[in-house]
């Protein structure tokens, strides 16, 4: 089968869906690979390396319609209406693709009779761990982060032992203990900083701790929601937290926020008050500001100074940051799918895919199938 990977067209994206390593293991599976020009070129893959791998470029200005060609369509972002419009009915594309607020790209990809992934909808169990984008994903964004408030900091991390006397390490303290929380935590740690973290979900603190950070335990009830994610809290509970959490934040030096509810607006876990006692030169930086932001007052894509002088960076587009190591996990996910999807002939991959929603992988990752949108909307 014929795969196509498109180049991002959204601005600040930099990430592609296809690294040249995988190009020889597509083939092995019987699919051949066409590959946009300059697809890879803001990840750090030229177009020669793609050539090299045996992968033919596509110059959309040139053949505007190859894209109808293909049977398998991959991409970070969504596609733009221009290019569902020339798919080939039954072409399946893979790529993010949020029923909560991209349902009319649904719609549109099931008008043409396209089979539509998300890989934000693949589930949380064991066996599609090596698919799961939104946590390789995370695990990039979490390390960002650190090195983020880093750089914003006016503060050494480590401890240091000088001539001219000690300087004490900074201290961290990371929100949300999920794969970007843990990054951070071990990120901070590394270069030396004295980390705390807390998260809503008590089964959180033995990874905090394995990190050898602190966790802060405010002994309020937990929140696990389903497949290890939190879920959404009552206003009291939120505000009970809050109160808690603000001895905490007043003595960091650096505030890393990472909570998010998959679908749902980023829960609020600091307000502009809790940010009144903080020492002049503190950094926050918060990872969901995309999201509606867990801190009061960031905004995505800026840095903002508070009038007591405290920086809060609000993420946005944190993976592209990073886009070469971003790109190379989040092609693995995919190629990992596609595995999943090959169906064997006499033992040997034959070059098909199967959409097997009765496989629970893809029973919550298919959104449109055979005219039929499989989400509501």
């Amino acid at each position: 089968m014929l795969i196509y990977c498109v180049a991002e067209s959204k601005a600040g994206e930099k990430r592609t869906a296809l690294s040249p390593e995988l190009i020889s293991k597509y083939q092995r599976l019987g699919h051949e690979v066409n590959v946009e020009k300059n697809a890879g070129k803001l990840a750090g893959f030229s177009d020669q390396e793609y050539l090299n791998a045996n992968a033919k470029i596509i110059d959309p200005n040139q053949d505007s319609n190859a894209i109808s060609q293909a049977e398998i369509v991959i991409s970070v972002n969504p596609l733009d209406s221009r290019n569902i419009a020339k798919l080939k009915k039954g072409a399946i594309t893979i790529s993010f693709l949020s029923p909560s607020n991209q349902i009319d790209k649904v719609k549109e990809l099931n008008e043409v009779g396209a089979t539509a992934i998300s890989l934000e909808m693949i589930p949380r169990i064991s066996r599609a761990q090596s698919m799961d984008a939104l946590t390789s994903q995370a695990l990039c964004a979490g390390y960002r982060a650190s090195l983020i408030g880093a750089e914003l900091s006016p503060r050494f991390f480590p401890l240091l032992m000088t001539a001219a006397g000690t300087v004490t390490p900074a201290q961290v303290l990371v929100l949300g203990a999920g794969v970007a929380g843990l990054q951070a935590i071990a990120t901070a740690k590394r270069l030396g900083a004295v980390v705390s973290a807390y998260d809503v979900r008590p089964s959180s603190a033995d990874e905090v701790k394995s990190m050898g950070a602190k966790f802060i335990n405010l002994e309020l009830e937990t929140l696990e929601g389903q497949g290890g994610y939190a879920r959404e809290m009552s206003e009291d509970r939120a505000a009970k937290q809050r109160e808690l959490l603000k001895p905490y934040i007043t003595v960091a030096d650096v505030l890393i926020t990472t909570a998010a509810v998959p679908g749902r607006t980023a829960p609020r876990l600091v307000t502009k008050e809790m940010l009144s006692d903080m020492k002049s030169g503190s950094v926050i930086i918060d990872i969901a500001a995309e999201s509606g932001g867990n801190v009061e007052g960031s905004v995505a894509g800026e840095t903002i100074t508070t009038e007591n002088g405290i920086k809060i960076w609000g993420g946005k587009d944190i993976p592209s940051q990073i886009p070469y190591h971003a790109s190379l996990l989040f092609s693995r996910n995919i190629f990992n799918l596609l595995t999943l999807m090959s169906t064997p002939k006499e033992g040997k991959p034959d070059g098909q895919i199967f959409v097997n929603l009765e496989d629970e992988i893809l029973a919550g990752a298919v959104l449109a199938h055979n005219g039929e949108i499989r989400v509501k909307g």
